[in-house]
C-alpha cells in the first residue's frame, strides 16, 4: 500500500524522511567514497549533479509505489546531518514484496546508525506499508551487510550464480 502523505520516521537518534535538494553534497561525497560504493550499483565517479538529478528523481515518489524504489534520508537528530540512505523497491505483484538496500557514510559506520535505521524502516513496511515480504541482495563478500540483516532476523534464503546472497524476512506473528 503506497504512502504518498509519508513525511518522516523517527528513532533514538536518527530521523528518517525525503531527501532534500539540499542533500546533493553530502550524498555526492558518501556515494563516491569507494569503500560505500563497493558493493553498490552506483558507478563512480559520482558527482554533485549525479546526485542532483536523483534527488530531483525522488521528489514525485512515495514509498510503496508499486514497480518503484524509494530512497529514505538517514539525518542525525541533534545535528540533521545526512549520514546514508535506505532504499525499498516495491515488486508489482499481489501480495506486494519489497526489495531493501542500505548504505551509510564511511564516517558514521560502526556506530549502529545502519541496524538503526534499517530496522526502523522495516517495521515501517510491514507495519504502514503492509508487504508480505522483504528481501536484500547483498555480495556475498559484504560481510557487514549480511550480518545486519541476521541481527535484524533475515535469513539466507539462497545464493545467487553471481555470488550474490538473497536475504529474506517475512512480518512477524
Amino acid at each position: 500500500m503506497e504512502d504518498s502523505e509519508f513525511h518522516q520516521l523517527e528513532c533514538e537518534r536518527l530521523t528518517i524522511g525525503r531527501f532534500r535538494d539540499s542533500d546533493a553534497g553530502a550524498l555526492a561525497a558518501y556515494r563516491d567514497d569507494p569503500d560505500v560504493a563497493r558493493y553498490q550499483g552506483w558507478t563512480r565517479p559520482y558527482s554533485r549533479s549525479d546526485a542532483e538529478k536523483f534527488i530531483a528523481g525522488l521528489h514525485s515518489l512515495s514509498p510503496g509505489r508499486p514497480g518503484t524504489w524509494f530512497q529514505f534520508a538517514l539525518r542525525l537528530r541533534d545535528s540533521d546531518a545526512l549520514v546514508g540512505d535506505v532504499a525499498l523497491r516495491t515488486t508489482e505483484q499481489d501480495p506486494p514484496e519489497a526489495e531493501l538496500g542500505f548504505s551509510l557514510a564511511s564516517a558514521h559506520q560502526h556506530r549502529g546508525y545502519a541496524t538503526e535505521a534499517v530496522g526502523l524502516v522495516v517495521n515501517f513496511a510491514f507495519e504502514r506499508l503492509a508487504f508480505s515480504r522483504i528481501f536484500s541482495i547483498t555480495d556475498h563478500r559484504n560481510l557487514r551487510a549480511r550480518r545486519l540483516l541476521e541481527r535484524l532476523d533475515f535469513e539466507l534464503t539462497h545464493e545467487l550464480e553471481s555470488g550474490a546472497c538473497v536475504y529474506g524476512r517475512m512480518p512477524a506473528v
